[in-house]
């Protein structure tokens, strides 16, 4: 099995993009249709936002007492988010992984979502030891 060696090679293409002003209802049934657990945030510009996952929508939103049917997805949002280029290697794509503790990554092409990176696409791509290792870094609490 050859090592594919880019982003672009690895991910799965074709994000699916939650709207920032899209409800957490409209957005838990986008992942629900999509069978995703992740969808990337793309505000009016169609400039990726951040990432909303099913996670955040039950932690940081219901849990504290948020109504999902008014909340939008935007307001999840946070900070800068954190990509990886279509043309970056699989090792710097893992680097970025572990170094922000995240099991997703937005591929940009550009200015354009192109993918998203999961661990599962890695795992499929990687050999086992090195995607074990990945994956306990990520999942190891700071």
């Amino acid at each position: 099995m050859t090592i594919m060696t880019t982003a672009r090679e690895i991910m799965t293409p074709g994000a699916e993009c939650v709207g920032e002003n899209e409800t957490l209802v409209a957005a838990a049934r986008k992942m629900r249709d999509l069978d995703v657990g992740a969808l990337p945030i793309c505000g009016e510009d169609n400039r990726l936002k951040g990432v909303l996952t099913d996670r955040d929508i039950v932690v940081r939103s219901i849990a504290e007492g948020g109504d999902p049917a008014t909340a939008v997805a935007g307001q999840l949002a946070q900070g800068k988010p954190v990509t990886i280029g279509a043309d970056d290697s699989i090792e710097e794509a893992l680097r970025t992984m572990t170094e922000h503790k995240v099991r997703r990554l937005p591929v940009i092409d550009g200015h354009d979502l192109v993918g998203m990176i999961s661990l599962a696409d890695i795992a499929r791509a990687l050999p086992d030891e090195a995607t074990g290792r990945t994956v306990e870094e990520i999942t190891q609490p700071s």
